[in-house]
């Protein structure tokens, strides 16, 4: 009897030995099945851009801040980018100087400017996070815009000797014999000249102040260039809609504004001569002959008033994102160079809907060089 005990205990153990495996074997079959059925893959995103260092999988956003000059466009383009490749991208339109200041505090993921950085920001910006580089997005014209009643649909003119005179506040009238001798036929009021600027560090301001330095030895000696001055005079307006809005609301006032801001607006705005002695009207094709022929530099850093080109708008700028060479985030870091790439090529399409010119050939190609050079942990983050 014990002996048939054994065999049956011996009989049951050989064939677990041979069923437990084929068990085992479909039970690991249904945990692959499953798994592979209820994971999720998020799309990579579609761009025209070079090829990324990784594939991006989860798309954690981007902030930026800066610039009011490019605003509009800046806008649309990270709308459209959105709806195409599910970045979501929060620009805040606060002004150069703030998007400077933002950037090199790194409360931002890149910046934006109309102004060249000083000596002084880049190396604080630096000494914080490396390298920054100016990539250029677009150019514009800023427009002299003016609220003068009585002059119908006749545009006013001006010279660059009389806008500093006005800026300076040696010219304080609009009948003063330097306006009237270059404006024959308008009826000029004999009254005081409400002159408005910007109250914030902007851009806008660089550029002008730029051209005012450049056309006036006194102004460059008593007020310069830089985001932010010290005004001889005027009334001050935040940001480019704080400026369009006063020159709106204060009768005999002028002030100046990107040109998107004036026609958006309705605000009239001067022909301006150039330095050729032709007056020039400011549009799309006068700001972009501002930027031909000329050669640009590798880091972008150009400052393009007064142009020498018989037919350019004379007050014209490149506007710039501000971003640092080497980035700490790698997802962020692709993230960004992806739609800096977009922006310079695809995006352009959306510029002159908005009274932006496109970017030049030529910069785009200064562009393209400056965002392969983004790197994360010495690695590009884009490669052709």
């Amino acid at each position: 009897m014990f002996n048939k005990l054994n065999k049956k205990w011996l009989l049951l153990i050989v064939s677990l030995a041979l069923i437990l495996p084929m068990i085992l074997s479909a039970c690991t079959k249904t945990t692959t099945t499953t798994t592979t059925t209820t994971t999720k893959t998020t799309p990579t995103a579609t761009v025209s851009s070079p090829t990324p260092l990784t594939t991006i999988t989860q798309f954690v956003g981007l902030n930026g801040a800066g610039a009011t000059f490019p605003g509009p466009l800046y806008s649309k383009i990270f709308d459209q980018y959105y709806k195409i490749t599910g970045v979501q991208i929060n620009y805040q339109a606060v002004g150069s100087g703030s998007g400077i200041t933002q950037i090199t505090n790194g409360t931002v993921d890149f910046g934006a400017s109309d102004g060249i950085m000083s000596d002084a920001q880049v190396t604080a910006a630096q000494n914080a996070h490396g390298a920054i580089l100016h990539i250029p997005m677009t150019i514009g014209p800023v427009t002299i815009a003016y609220n003068i009643a009585g002059i119908g649909n006749q545009q006013l003119k001006l010279t660059g000797t009389v806008l500093a005179g006005i800026y300076l506040g040696t010219i304080t009238r609009w009948n003063d014999p330097q306006i009237t001798a270059i404006n024959s036929g308008l009826n000029l009021p004999d009254a005081a000249i409400a002159v408005v600027h910007r109250s914030d560090g902007s851009g806008t301001t660089y550029i002008f102040t730029n051209y005012l330095s450049k056309i006036s030895s006194d102004w460059s000696s008593k007020v310069g260039n830089a985001n932010s001055v010290s005004w001889p005079v005027g009334l001050g307006g935040a940001q480019s809609a704080g400026v369009a809005g006063l020159v709106q609301q204060t009768p005999n006032s002028i002030g100046y504004v990107e040109l998107a801001y004036a026609i958006t607006n309705n605000i009239a705005y001067a022909q301006l001569q150039n330095s050729s002695g032709n007056y020039i009207v400011p549009t799309m094709a006068s700001a972009s002959k501002a930027a031909e022929g000329i050669t640009l530099p590798d880091d972008m850093k150009l400052m393009i008033t007064n142009s020498a080109n018989a037919q350019a708008y004379p007050i014209v700028g490149f506007t710039w994102i501000l971003v640092y060479q080497n980035q700490t985030d790698k997802t962020k870091g692709q993230e960004l160079a992806n739609v800096l790439w977009w922006a310079i090529h695809d995006g352009q399409q959306y510029a002159n809907a908005l009274n932006y010119p496109t970017l030049p050939a030529s910069a785009v190609t200064k562009a393209e060089n400056e965002i392969l050079s983004m790197k994360y942990q010495g690695l590009p983050l884009l490669t052709k």
